[in-house]
């Protein structure tokens, strides 16, 4: 196996996303009404952030997973939608700069590269290279790697996989439970079916009070996501997985290119906000079109065919 410094940013070939969701009548008109809802509460034009909750509320993906969160239940999903809209408002995760939470990556504590065989984007988390104190950069920095995976998941993907290392995690380095519970919040109120799994390797006997800790917080569906020491080769592709737990993927972390890599395939500006299509390369007609509406009833997007690939890999 050779080293390598490269972030790997799309599935294995011949990769089937899943799961994949089909509504019927009743679920379609449910998801009409929700859309209808979270549209009036949008922010006028004239707002600086108006463009940015919009490009949230026009992602296929959004209203579904919060009917699918709320069990179809709509005046619960109206109610979680309005929270994550506010939430948004204040937190503006679509605008956090690279540079306000780069030193957080600076140990490769939490790593974005990789697909599981479903084509999840990876998210490494190794609490043990923990090298800043509490602060909120740390949930910024989550938010910031969250947005990013995001941007890379195929089209048809909407939830990503996390994979937790303790090894050489030790009482000091790792989160505490107030901290835990503030990342649970985000996940589960503001990122909804977002998780599609969460494995725990290595988990020290001494820390395994940690997870009785936050039980009481974990909302059920998130618990049944849980897994404690899988068969990783299950669920990653051989060359998608790092070498660390068996994987052919010899992922070589390196500060500057890893954190370059992800700027530069998901299009962020200095500011946060998205490169200009021109310097990207990219014709002016690869704006997207909002289209409401479809066969589904979910929003559709129109690009140039031979540039969709690539517009899509920058989050647009």
């Amino acid at each position: 196996m050779t080293k390598t410094t490269n972030v790997l940013t799309s599935p294995a070939p011949g990769t089937v996303v899943r799961p994949v969701y089909e509504y019927d009548e009743e679920q379609k008109e449910k998801l009409q009404a929700l859309r209808e809802y979270a549209y009036s509460l949008h922010l006028s034009d004239d707002d600086s952030y108006a463009p940015w909750e919009r490009r949230w509320l026009d992602r296929p993906d959004t209203i579904p997973r919060y009917l699918r969160a709320a069990k179809w239940k709509l005046d619960d999903a109206r109610k979680r939608v309005k929270g994550t809209i506010e939430w948004r408002r204040e937190f503006k995760p679509e605008l956090i700069p690279p540079d306000e939470v780069k030193i957080e990556a600076a140990t490769g504590k939490i790593i974005l590269t990789g697909f599981d065989v479903d084509g999840r984007p990876i998210i490494y988390m190794r609490p043990g290279r923990e090298n800043t104190v509490t602060s909120p950069r740390q949930l910024r920095h989550l938010v910031y790697i969250l947005e990013r995976a995001k941007d890379l998941m195929p089209p048809g993907q909407e939830s990503l996989m996390i994979l937790v290392d303790y090894k050489s995690t030790t009482l000091r380095t790792n989160p505490s439970i107030s901290v835990a519970r503030k990342v649970l919040t985000i996940l589960q109120h503001h990122y909804v079916e977002t998780l599609g799994r969460a494995l725990v390797v290595n988990l020290p006997t001494i820390l395994s009070f940690f997870y009785k800790g936050i039980a009481p917080f974990l909302d059920p569906v998130t618990r049944e996501k849980m897994r404690f020491n899988p068969d990783l080769f299950e669920l990653v592709p051989r060359e998608q997985l790092d070498a660390d737990f068996g994987g052919d993927y010899e992922f070589e972390f390196d500060h500057e290119t890893y954190w370059n890599q992800l700027i530069e395939v998901c299009g962020i500006a200095p500011d946060g906000t998205r490169v200009a299509k021109t310097e990207m390369g990219l014709a002016p007609s690869t704006e997207p079109t909002y289209i409401p509406g479809g066969k589904d009833d979910s929003p559709r997007y129109r690009f140039l065919p031979s540039l969709l690939p690539h517009v899509l890999l920058r989050g647009y």
